[in-house]
């Protein structure tokens, strides 16, 4: 039975582009909750259904109807960060970049930066900021994902970050070297 560690070797050989240690599965996003304990359950329950609404709306193609339903989750619970995630995406598809932010700012704020709500806005707003041409503030929300589960966010972290996908490709070329050296290696007699 192979260990964590031999895991490791082994996804950074057959992925070189992740970092070392980066075993799929072992932290997982799906995995992470939203701390709501401190939300009236009655309240928490008719932002959720407004949230659910919206989901729907934005599904089906209904963004003004979906930025409503979120719109009326915020006014019931401002300090939830949910309603302004799921805010953030429509705005976002609208083509309101600058309210996007805003949004992701306030969901990262009230989450604390913990839990699912705080990593899928800080992968929503990483791709927001990569789009802007801000890839240092970028990677660090990429970074700050990774660590909560996103495997996605670590792999844009990696991409973000020119060291260390140069070890990995470096570490990639000298295995595919020793797994084919009459093809990668010289012929010399």
């Amino acid at each position: 039975m192979a260990t964590a560690h031999d895991r490791a070797v082994l996804q950074t050989i057959f992925t070189p582009t992740t970092p070392f240690g980066d075993v799929p599965g072992l932290n997982r996003v799906e995995d992470l909750k939203d701390d709501d304990n401190e939300f009236d359950s009655h309240l928490l329950k008719q932002v959720k259904d407004l949230e659910l609404q919206g989901v729907a709306a934005a599904e089906l193609g209904d963004l003004p109807t979906a930025l409503e339903r979120f719109n009326e989750a915020i006014e019931v619970l401002p300090e939830r960060a949910s309603a302004y995630n799921n805010r953030a995406q429509t705005r976002r598809l609208q083509g309101d970049t600058e309210g996007a932010l805003e949004d992701l700012e306030q969901a990262v704020s009230l989450s604390g930066g913990a839990g699912y709500t705080a990593c899928q806005a800080l992968v929503q707003r990483g791709l927001l900021l990569r789009l802007a041409c801000r890839d240092e503030e970028a990677r660090v929300d990429f970074e700050r994902a990774a660590a909560l589960g996103s495997e996605f966010a670590r792999h844009q972290a990696v991409l973000l970050n020119p060291y260390a996908a140069l070890c990995n490709r470096m570490l990639s070329g000298v295995i595919n070297k020793l797994r084919n050296p009459e093809i990668n290696g010289s012929h010399d007699p």
